[in-house]
């Protein structure tokens, strides 16, 4: 009897893995159309992908004849560079978020933890629902929808619109957007497919010029002087680590899309094999994110360090002194 072919084994398991993905895609679907309330939970400190994620979702419901909530743990509004996003004005405070969702669906948190206090309702939800992108992420939820190849959670939000038979109009399309143009860094991490999505998230009305600049191309005049303070301080190590930290002053003082912005621009250091931005947020209380420019894998770097991520971006909350949360980072990259 002749060996299995490892490259035909190997195409089986990605056809396979196809599969049970469309089959949860489906599931959400058939699970969100049946709904009559959803609340949906975007990550703390949301970002484009996590917000956009759920107000695409959260707005084709909406017009669907559903009752719905958006919401996140922290901070206590949405932060302005994504405010425009909100056209129904569907994002509620937690503290005013229903106590046991009828479906609840969890976008781009890679765990529980990242839902703060309302991860809470995964206990109590009817039904749950994840849609992530994050290769560390456990899994968790009834209807995991995790696929760690998708470029953004919107790609996976767009399938479930798709199979529910929603209208893609411009509102749903430029939330969509928002996220698919920041989590691919402007398309530089973009594949075929991504850039496919991109034309018909255009041609729908998603406005890329405006959203872009909203969303990185735009700060105010106040943060170069951050950004200078931020970068003056950054320290490049022989093993290819630049870093540098965000005192507890400058991230009272500036919005957090500035503060993380920092990383991604320490990162274009030429010599830089990884870069971290310590962001401190309490004392002796630090979050912070890591980029690699290729070769580290971060998101084991962050998992070790009780984060989590994706290869080439991840992060982490940790206690401790600037020096301590430093020492375990050099150690986790070892």
């Amino acid at each position: 009897m002749s060996e299995p072919d490892p490259a035909m084994q190997r195409a089986l398991a990605v056809l396979e893995a196809d599969r049970a993905l469309a089959r949860r895609v489906s599931d959400a679907a058939e699970v969100l159309v049946g709904a009559t309330q959803v609340t949906l939970l975007a990550h703390v400190d949301p970002d484009a992908d996590a917000l956009g994620s759920a107000l695409a979702l959260g707005i084709a419901l909406r017009r669907r004849g559903a009752e719905v909530e958006v919401s996140f743990a922290s901070p206590d509004r949405v932060p302005e560079s994504l405010a425009a996003l909100d056209v129904l004005g569907l994002v509620v405070a937690p503290d005013a978020v229903s106590a046991a969702p009828e479906v609840l669906v969890s976008c781009d948190a890679a765990e529980p933890a990242r839902l703060g206090s309302l991860a809470r309702l995964l206990d109590t939800a009817g039904c749950t629902v994840m849609l992530d992108h994050h290769g560390t992420n456990p899994g968790f939820g009834e209807i995991q929808v995790l696929d760690p190849a998708a470029e953004a959670t919107v790609v996976l939000a767009h399938r479930v619109l798709v199979e529910m038979g929603a209208r893609l109009d411009a509102d749903v399309a430029r939330c969509l957007y928002a996220g698919l143009v920041t989590d691919t860094r402007g398309f530089r991490t973009a594949g075929a497919d991504a850039h496919r999505l991109a034309a018909e998230l255009v041609e729908a009305g998603a406005q890329p010029a405006v959203l872009a600049r909203a969303l990185m191309d735009e700060h105010p005049f106040a943060w170069f002087a951050g950004l200078s303070a931020a970068l003056g301080r950054a320290v490049l190590e022989p093993t290819g680590l630049v870093h540098t930290t965000i005192p507890l002053e400058d991230v009272r003082r500036f919005r957090p899309e500035e503060i993380d912005s920092v990383v991604d621009v320490l990162r274009t250091a030429q010599e830089a094999e990884v870069a971290a931005v310590l962001k401190q947020v309490a004392p002796a209380r630090f979050v912070v994110s890591l980029r690699s420019t290729g070769r580290v894998d971060v998101a084991a770097a962050a998992t070790a360090l009780g984060g989590g991520g994706h290869r080439a971006a991840a992060g982490f909350t940790r206690e401790g002194t600037e020096q301590e949360v430093l020492a375990g980072i050099r150690a986790a990259l070892v």
